[in-house]
C-alpha cells in the first residue's frame, strides 16, 4: 500500500457493501437516557466511487498533484470524500484547527499559502470577511449553495466526474510515497501552530504501527470522535460510527448520544482523548451503567490512572485502555495498556515520579535538554536520568511546511533517518519503559533545580480535594534566569472556609517531597482550568502564568 486512498480501493473492491461510515442525520429524544437516532450509512464501494468522481471533477476543475487546498467541512460524507478525492488526486488537504484563534488561524492559512478552499457555506464566508488565503486562493469549492463568492460545489463537481467515468476517463490514484500527502497544523497549544507535512508513507506507516500494536482487526466498529483519525478505518478494514458531538469541544459531548450510537451499532472501539473520557466515565457512573466496549484508545494529553482505574470498572473484564502517547509530528511513539499504569506504576506516578507512557513502539532517544539545535545523536542519556525525548521511524515526519528555522530546531539529521524532537522530556526506568515528565517549555527553572510538570501535578492530584492542578513560573526576584514555582490549583470546596485550610495542607504535603519542597505559592483558581481547543485536555499553563503572576502580584505588592 502505497497511499491509504488505495486501500480504500482494495476494500471496496473485496467487501463493495460492507460499510465503511455511519453518518448521524437525525436526532430524536425517546428517554432520559437514550436517543433514536438516524444515520445515513455509506459503503466501501460508494464512498470510493464518490471519491473518484469527485477526484475526477476536481481535475476537470483545475486542481493537480501538489495543489494545497484548505479542507473546512463538518464530520460528514463530503468530508471524507473530498479527503479521499484529494489522496487520489496527489493535492495536498491543508488542515487547521477551526477552533483555534482567528489571528492564529489567518497566520496558518498565509504561511500555507493555500491554492484552493474547500469550505462549507459559512467558512467561505468567513474567508471572505477575514481575508483568509487572499493572495493565493484561485480555486473555490463550496459544500453547499455557492453565493457571492463563486467557484463551484462539490456536487457540481461530482457529476463532472460522473460524466468522464461514463466516457471512460480512469480515476486517479497517486503512486508517490515520497510525494506531500497533507499539512496538519499542530493545535498550538504551547506555541505557534507549526504545518506539519505528511508524505504518503508517513501515513501508510501509522496504520500499520495501529495494526500491529493496537492488534485491530477487520470488521470493527469505531466511534472515532476525532474526526481525521476515521480516514484510518478503511485502511484497517473497519466501520466508523461518527458520533454526534462537535469534535472541537469533546469535553461537551452528550454522554447520552455517545452511548446510543455505541448501543445501537454495538460499536466495540472508541477513540477519544482523556476529557471525552472522563465525560463518559462520570455519566455511566452516575446513571450506574456499564460501558459495553471492547477497546478505548485515549490521546492528546496524559490520561490519568485514576481515570483508568474508574473506566474498568465499568467496562467488560476482558476490555482494554490503550494510551498512545505521540504528537502531530510523529504519531504513535509509544503505548501502555492500561491495567500497567495501575497498581506501582500508578503509586510511581502519584509519588512525583511522572506518567509512564510505555514501551516504544518505534526507536526513541533520550537526549541532554538544549534548547538549540542538535546536530547529532550521539549524547544519549543513561537509563533514569530526564532529558528530551526523541523519536525515530517510519511515522516520523521530516519537516514543517515553509518554517525551515522550526524544522532545523526541531529535526536532527541521521543516517538511519530523521529523528524528531518531541518537545517532551521524560526517562526510561530499568524496565525499558518511558516515563513522561512534561513539556520542555513548560519546566520550571529554579535556583534549586528543575521543576517538571507531571512529577509535581500527579503528586498533588492525588489529594482528594484537588480536581486538577497546574506546575507555573512566577518571575523570580531580581532574577531573569531562575523563577519561583507557584501551584495552581483547582479544588472542590466543601465549606466557604475551606480555602486556607486546604492551601496549609499543600504546603504541608509540598514539604514531605524534595521535588516540590520549594513550591511556597499555592493558588486556587476559581474556575475550570483552560485546557486546549483540540482535546479539551492539556492545561493552558502558559495562560495561567500569567495569570498566577496578577495574583502573587496583588497578594505581594513588592514583587511589581
Amino acid at each position: 500500500m502505497i497511499n491509504i486512498a488505495e486501500a480504500l480501493k482494495q476494500r471496496a473492491q473485496v467487501h463493495p457493501n460492507r460499510i465503511a461510515m455511519h453518518f448521524p442525520i437525525k436526532i430524536q429524544s425517546s428517554g432520559a437516557h437514550d436517543f433514536k437516532i438516524a444515520y445515513r450509512d455509506l459503503s466501501y464501494l460508494e464512498l470510493d466511487r464518490s471519491s473518484d468522481e469527485l477526484a475526477l471533477g476536481l481535475r476537470q476543475f483545475g486542481m493537480l498533484a501538489g495543489t494545497r487546498a484548505v479542507v473546512m467541512l463538518r464530520p460528514s460524507p463530503e468530508f471524507f470524500t473530498v479527503m479521499f478525492a484529494l489522496f487520489k488526486l496527489g493535492a495536498v488537504p491543508v488542515m487547521v484547527d477551526p477552533g483555534i484563534q482567528r489571528a492564529a488561524l489567518k497566520a496558518c492559512l498565509a504561511r500555507a499559502a493555500p491554492q484552493a478552499f474547500i469550505g462549507v457555506e459559512l467558512a467561505q464566508l468567513a474567508r471572505m470577511l477575514f481575508g483568509w488565503g487572499r493572495s493565493s486562493i484561485t480555486h473555490v469549492v463550496t459544500a453547499g449553495r455557492r453565493w457571492l463568492w463563486g467557484g463551484e460545489t462539490l456536487e457540481s463537481l461530482r457529476r463532472m466526474g460522473q460524466q468522464r467515468l461514463r466516457e471512460g476517463e480512469v480515476a486517479p490514484m497517486l503512486q508517490a510515497p515520497d510525494a506531500l500527502a497533507a499539512i496538519l497544523f499542530t493545535s498550538g497549544s504551547t506555541g505557534i501552530p507549526k504545518g506539519v507535512e505528511y508524505l504518503h508513507r508517513h501515513f501508510v506507516a501509522q496504520v500499520e504501527l495501529l495494526r500491529q500494536h493496537l492488534n485491530i482487526q477487520p470488521g470493527t466498529i469505531n466511534l472515532p470522535s476525532f474526526p481525521p483519525f476515521a480516514l484510518f478505518d478503511p485502511a484497517l478494514g473497519c466501520t466508523s460510527v461518527i458520533p454526534v458531538m462537535d469534535p472541537r469541544k469533546p469535553a461537551q459531548a452528550d454522554p447520552r448520544k455517545l452511548l446510543s450510537a455505541i448501543r445501537q451499532f454495538k460499536v466495540n472501539s472508541i477513540f477519544g482523548s482523556p476529557a471525552l473520557l472522563k465525560t463518559l466515565v462520570n455519566y455511566c457512573e452516575r446513571e450506574q451503567l456499564p460501558l459495553p466496549l471492547g477497546t478505548i484508545m485515549s490521546a492528546g494529553a496524559p490520561v490519568a490512572p485514576e481515570l483508568i482505574a474508574r473506566a474498568y470498572a465499568l467496562l467488560p473484564k476482558s476490555a482494554h485502555i490503550f494510551a498512545p502517547y505521540g504528537a502531530t509530528e510523529a504519531l504513535p511513539v509509544a503505548l501502555i495498556e492500561g491495567r500497567e499504569l495501575l497498581g506501582e506504576r500508578r503509586a510511581l506516578s502519584e509519588a512525583g515520579h511522572g506518567i509512564c507512557v510505555g514501551k516504544p513502539v518505534q526507536k526513541v532517544l533520550i537526549l541532554p535538554i538544549s534548547e538549540r539545535q542538535i546536530l547529532d545523536c550521539e549524547a544519549q542519556l543513561p537509563t533514569g536520568k530526564i532529558g528530551e525525548i526523541c523519536v525515530q521511524g517510519g511515522s516520523v515526519t521530516e519537516r514543517y511546511f515553509a518554517h525551515p528555522e522550526q524544522t532545523a530546531l526541531a529535526k536532527i539529521s541521521d543516517s538511519a533517518g530523521p529523528v524528531h524532537r518531541m518537545g517532551d522530556l521524560g526517562f526510561f526506568s530499568e524496565d525499558g519503559m518511558l516515563w513522561y515528565c512534561g513539556r520542555k517549555s513548560q519546566r520550571v527553572r529554579t535556583a534549586g533545580g528543575d521543576l517538571y510538570t507531571e512529577q509535581v501535578e500527579n503528586y498533588f492530584n492525588a489529594h482528594a480535594a484537588i480536581s486538577r492542578c497546574a506546575l507555573v513560573a512566577l518571575p523570580g526576584p531580581g532574577s531573569t534566569v531562575f523563577s519561583e514555582p507557584a501551584l495552581v490549583f483547582e479544588a472542590v470546596l466543601r465549606e466557604a472556609h475551606a480555602l486556607p485550610t486546604l492551601t496549609a495542607e499543600l504546603q504541608k504535603v509540598a514539604a514531605q517531597n524534595p521535588k516540590t519542597a520549594a513550591i511556597k505559592h499555592f493558588l486556587h483558581y476559581p474556575k475550570s482550568l483552560p485546557v486546549d481547543t483540540r482535546h479539551n485536555a492539556k492545561l493552558q499553563r502558559e495562560w495561567l502564568a500569567n495569570w498566577a503572576t496578577q495574583q502573587a502580584r496583588s497578594l505581594s505588592p513588592s514583587r511589581s
